[in-house]
């Protein structure tokens, strides 16, 4: 346990960060499971829709430091090729 005082701080901040961090990472996915969802049932406008709603959020999660901005674009181009296919 840390007993300088700015330690003790620190810990808490962290703490209070994981948890910030966790959630914007939880709703990252829960866009990317959305755009799957549509994905998998074939619905190309829902798909669409869930993809352009996804986009800004995945970009929101790499700008915030939770992904790294290499694994948001690999992730966003991946999408963008399914939901492209399935309108074909």
């Amino acid at each position: 346990m840390a007993n300088i005082k700015s330690a003790k701080k620190r810990i808490l901040r962290s703490q209070a960060q994981a948890v910030v961090n966790g959630n914007r990472i939880g709703r990252v996915r829960t866009f990317i499971k959305k755009v799957e969802v549509a994905i998998a049932a074939g619905d190309s406008d829902a798909a669409k829709q869930a993809f352009k709603d996804a986009q800004p959020e995945i970009m929101r999660g790499a700008q915030k430091g939770v992904m790294h901005s290499n694994t948001a674009s690999r992730t966003l181009s991946r999408l963008s090729a399914r939901v492209k296919a399935l309108s074909k």
